[in-house]
């Protein structure tokens, strides 16, 4: 197991773990890598083929992630086979066909090459060590300054991705289909409206007056009465069946006895 922590002085109050981990093996040729999630929006799509740029900005790039697994905002998954074009794009396949307004992930690892600095102390192996003085990192400089930490671009976040209002086809219904339709169903032929029309449609406003309003909760009313009241008597009647069934049961099953021993007796006798 493994600490990293920024400063060893003694006279510190508190101190701060920088990191932790765990050395499986001592080797020096060791590699320090971070997330990193690259996006692209689709420019072109096929069945089960979608093409795809503005993930990387060369072909040399796309050659290093062939193979490599993708996935939508739509958790539909992928693979990228081949560059196209000089600009960054590839073709890539799916699992099933994408949409234009899909946004195509990449998650890998980047790595970092931390800077390499050497500072050995031997003033400690002295006896008298009081008079020590270690050098300051610049994480302490800074606090005792006030010194800004300087922006890296590279570990920011971009822009806001802002997406448009999607706006969907119309529904076209092919001339097979539409003669098995019922006629509430298929589409009717109207008169192409003029722009101010549909514009003066759209502004139309219904304001009713008081009489209007009263005539209407008046109307609602009354059919709210009269759907209770039918609902009431179709649980009325159905109970009622209910109860005439139950009386009738033991007659009906008479019935049926006496219809059966009648069945066991002959119409007409043999003559002998």
């Amino acid at each position: 197991y493994m600490g990293a922590y920024k400063n060893a002085t003694n006279s510190q109050e508190s101190f701060r773990i920088s990191a932790t981990g765990t050395i499986p093996n001592l080797d020096a040729h060791h590699r320090i890598v971070k997330k990193l999630k690259l996006q692209g929006v689709p420019y072109e799509i096929h069945k089960n083929t979608c093409f795809i740029k503005g993930m990387f900005s060369s072909k040399l790039e796309v050659a290093k992630f062939l193979g490599a697994k993708i996935r939508t905002v739509s958790k539909i998954r992928g693979t990228i086979k081949a560059p196209s074009g000089d600009g960054g794009s590839f073709r890539a396949t799916m699992e099933d066909k994408a949409k234009m307004s899909d946004i195509v992930f990449l998650n890998t690892w980047t790595e970092v090459k931390p800077e390499t600095f050497y500072n050995p102390i031997c003033s400690l192996l002295y006896e008298n060590k009081e008079n020590f003085l270690s050098m300051k990192n610049s994480a302490t400089l800074k606090k005792q300054r006030g010194w800004s930490k300087p922006a890296k671009t590279d570990s920011e976040y971009g822009q806001p991705i802002v997406r448009g209002v999607r706006k969907f086809a119309k529904l076209r219904i092919p001339r097979a289909i539409q003669g098995s339709l019922p006629y509430k169903s298929k589409p009717k032929q109207e008169a192409a409206k003029s722009k101010r029309q549909k514009e003066r449609e759209r502004k139309r406003a219904i304001v009713m007056s008081k009489e209007e309003k009263q005539v209407k909760l008046l109307l609602q009313e009354l059919g709210t009465l009269k759907n209770f009241r039918k609902a009431r008597d179709r649980e009325l009647k159905l109970k009622a069946l209910a109860k005439k069934a139950k009386i009738d049961a033991p007659i009906q099953a008479a019935r049926l006895a006496k219809a059966r021993e009648k069945e066991k007796v002959p119409t007409a006798w043999p003559l002998v």
